[in-house]
């Protein structure tokens, strides 16, 4: 039987939402994340850095910002055994630079993604996906990397009826 894992990078802390700063308890990227976990049978994995970016949103993103330029691979506090059992992964991140956090490349290349199903889900507050569907296909070679979903964080708890959508589309559901 096909299973499927839910693996996630999510920043709780001070966050941006449309213009204001707010803080929140939990990310909008684990809101989606906790939400499609009712949805569909599947292991669910937070990716966390050991050394995790400021809970200030500024130096947050400066520290991103830094971290992309320099190709950074932060360490990760653990890791999966393995990802053989799984063969489809939904990978959710918010949007940093364009992009998905260094935290997640450091996921990627870590394990072997060959023949396996990528559903990217992305976080952000109006840059949509970026340029992370085609960096997804250069960190996870041999990978199916299907069309992402983006959805605005500043209504993650109310995107469960795009979220169904998305997954159904994919055979998820």
């Amino acid at each position: 039987m096909a299973k499927t894992l839910i693996a996630f990078f999510s920043r709780a802390d001070e966050n941006y939402f449309g213009g204001a700063m707010r803080y929140v308890k939990v990310g909008n990227t684990e809101i989606v994340c906790n939400d499609m976990k009712d949805m569909i049978e599947a292991d669910i994995f937070k990716i966390e850095m050991k050394n995790p970016y400021s809970p200030v949103y500024m130096t947050c993103i400066d520290e991103a910002k830094k971290d992309l330029r320099e190709n950074a691979r932060p360490e990760l506090s653990n890791y999966l055994e393995s990802i053989d059992e799984y063969d489809t992964i939904i990978l959710a991140y918010p949007n940093y630079w364009g992009t998905m956090p260094m935290a997640v490349v450091t996921f990627l290349e870590r394990y072997d993604f060959g023949g396996k199903t990528i559903l990217p889900l992305c976080t952000n507050e109006g840059s949509g996906m970026g340029s992370s569907e085609r960096d997804i296909k250069k960190y996870a070679p041999g990978a199916e990397v299907k069309a992402g979903l983006a959805i605005t964080g500043s209504q993650a708890a109310n995107a469960k009826a795009s979220v169904e959508k998305w997954l159904s589309q994919n055979g998820v559901m």
